[in-house]
């Protein structure tokens, strides 16, 4: 397979032991976008200090939703980190054969999530309204043209189709063991060298 043709969105890069930068060192990253121009993600297991609720309260906005109001705004990446993003089930609207999102500004990923990065999905989530599970974060991933091929030559990450439930349901900490466990591996199982024989 070509590196052209190669698709990381709605997969997981698990990052390996060597990847010691402060955003990435035991990251799991989703893949929002992958294509030739590079690519784009959210960090979903390094919770920030902030609260949903408090996110809120920081824009003016009331909390309509009390099950998200002490789910944890996610740290999710080194670029932009004042700009919040989304990542939410997908919307699905009454109209019909419509390919539209009800958000004003959405990437939808084939076969996953939407990643939203309008004030319009937290205003609909402060009125009580919203995506059932999402994940809100401050900041992103991106790497630019061939980058995380060559990121993914280095062994700097392994890769693994998503899987929706580790995003929502198992908790921050618990993400990076649920990631390898798609893959089959425990943490101690990573070296950051390869051995002798």
């Amino acid at each position: 397979m070509s590196e052209a043709a190669i698709n990381l969105s709605h997969h997981f890069l698990i990052a390996m032991p060597q990847l010691e930068d402060e955003f990435f060192a035991r990251s799991v990253v989703y893949v929002c976008e992958h294509n030739a121009r590079g690519s784009l993600g959210l960090v979903i297991n390094k919770p920030g200090s902030l609260t949903l609720k408090g996110l809120l309260e920081k824009i003016d906005l009331p909390l309509g939703r009390t099950d998200l109001a002490e789910q944890p705004v996610f740290r999710g990446g080194p670029v932009q980190v004042d700009r919040g993003f989304v990542l939410h089930d997908p919307v699905v609207l009454d109209a019909p054969h419509t390919e539209e999102s009800a958000y004003a500004s959405t990437l939808s990923v084939p076969g996953g999530l939407e990643m939203t990065t309008s004030k319009d999905v937290l205003e609909a989530v402060a009125h009580g309204a919203g995506p059932r599970r999402l994940l809100v974060s401050l900041g992103y991933a991106s790497w630019g043209a061939g980058q995380l091929e060559s990121e993914l030559r280095e062994n700097a990450w392994l890769t693994v189709d998503a899987d929706t439930r580790i995003v929502f349901d198992v908790p921050p900490e618990e993400r990076y063991a649920a990631a390898l466990q798609l893959l089959g591996l425990q943490p101690w199982m990573l070296h950051t060298e390869a051995g002798n024989a």
